[in-house]
C-alpha cells in the first residue's frame, strides 16, 4: 500500500483537494423490498427478529416463533360456524387451525454502507473527478455522524488498489485520509473492483444487517490485471460477481465526451447497475445520485 501521507510517492503524484461540502439530504430505502435478519439504523427494512416494530401479518407457512395472535384471530373468524363441531369436541369457545396462523413482519432500521471506488490514474478528468469524489465524502459522512451509516474509499492506480478509507462514520478519520490522495499512473481496474468486493463482503459479515452499495468512478479502460487475464476481460469477470453476490452498484463515466469508448457503459452492463455520463461532475450531482439509487432500492 502506498504512503497516504505523502502524496509524491511516484513521480507525477498530484494531490487534489476537496471539493465543497455541502447539507445531505436524508437517505431512505422503501419499507417491502429487502429482509435483513438483524437490527439496523437509518433505512427502514424487514427484520426476521422478534425485535421491531409490528406493521402487518402475513400467513406463518410452518414458521410459530412470532405469531400475531389479532391477525390470527380474525383470520379464524369467519369459519367459526362451519367449525361447531370442533368446538364441541374441545370444549372450546372459539376453534382455530393451523391453516389460520399469521405472523408478525416487524421493521427496524438497517445502515447503509456507501463504498465509493474511484480511478485515480492520469486522464483529462481526474482532478475534477478527485476533487467531486472527496466533497461527496465528507457530506455523506456528515450524514453518516448522525445516522450511523458507514461511508468508504478504494482508490485504484498505477498497478494497485488500496481501502484509503475503511468503512467509517467517523469525520476525523475521513479528513485525514483524505488530505493527501494522489493522483496518476495506469488504471488497474480489476484491483479495483475486486478489492472493493472483498470490502463489501467482509462488512456484511461483521455487519449483517449493512445495505452496501458500491459508487464506481472511472472511464472503464483497465490497463493492468492482477492475473493472467487481458485487462478487460479480468474486470469484466470480477464485475459479474459482483452482480451475482447482489451488491447494488453505480458507474459513473468519468471519460470526456469526446473520446468516450462506451467502457464504462459496457462495465456498468456487467455490474448489472445504471451508468452516468457527467460532462462536469460536482460533489452535490454525485450525492444526488446516490440518493436516488438509494430511494429506487
Amino acid at each position: 500500500m502506498f504512503d497516504n501521507q505523502d502524496a509524491y510517492w511516484w513521480e507525477g503524484g498530484k494531490k487534489v483537494d476537496s471539493g465543497s461540502e455541502f447539507m445531505p439530504r436524508k437517505l431512505d430505502t422503501p419499507l417491502d423490498k429487502l429482509t435483513r435478519q438483524r437490527a439496523g439504523r437509518r433505512s427502514q427494512t424487514k427484520t426476521e427478529r422478534k425485535r421491531g416494530r409490528y406493521i402487518q401479518a402475513r400467513p406463518a407457512n410452518g414458521k410459530h416463533d412470532d405469531i400475531a395472535f389479532d391477525a390470527t384471530l380474525r383470520a379464524a373468524a369467519p369459519h367459526q360456524v362451519e367449525r361447531e363441531d370442533q368446538k364441541k369436541l374441545s370444549g372450546m369457545a372459539y376453534a382455530l387451525r393451523k391453516s389460520d396462523l399469521q405472523r408478525k413482519v416487524r421493521v427496524r432500521r438497517a445502515s447503509n454502507l456507501i463504498l465509493f471506488v474511484v480511478d485515480a490514474s492520469w486522464s483529462m478528468a481526474v482532478s475534477e473527478r478527485m476533487t467531486a469524489t472527496k466533497g461527496a465524502i465528507m457530506s455523506l459522512l456528515t450524514d453518516a455522524y448522525q445516522r450511523r451509516d458507514r461511508v468508504g474509499l478504494v482508490v485504484f492506480q498505477k498497478d494497485r488498489a488500496s481501502l484509503v478509507l475503511p468503512p467509517t462514520n467517523s469525520v476525523l478519520l475521513a479528513k485525514k485520509a483524505l488530505a493527501n490522495i494522489p493522483v496518476g499512473g495506469k488504471t488497474p481496474l480489476s484491483a479495483g473492483l475486486l478489492l472493493a468486493y472483498e470490502t463489501v463482503r467482509r462488512e456484511k459479515t461483521l455487519h449483517t444487517d449493512i445495505l452496501p452499495m458500491i459508487i464506481l468512478l472511472t472511464d472503464g479502460a483497465g490497463n493492468v490485471s492482477i492475473g493472467n487475464e487481458p485487462p478487460q476481460e479480468e474486470a469484466h469477470r470480477i464485475a459479474s460477481l459482483i452482480k451475482e453476490h447482489d451488491i447494488k452498484t453505480i458507474t459513473v463515466n468519468m471519460e470526456h465526451v469526446a473520446f468516450d469508448r462506451g467502457l464504462a457503459s459496457q462495465l456498468a452492463d456487467k455490474l448489472g447497475g445504471p451508468c452516468y455520463t457527467l460532462g462536469q461532475l460536482h460533489a452535490e450531482i454525485l450525492y444526488e445520485t446516490v440518493r436516488r439509487e438509494m430511494d429506487a432500492r
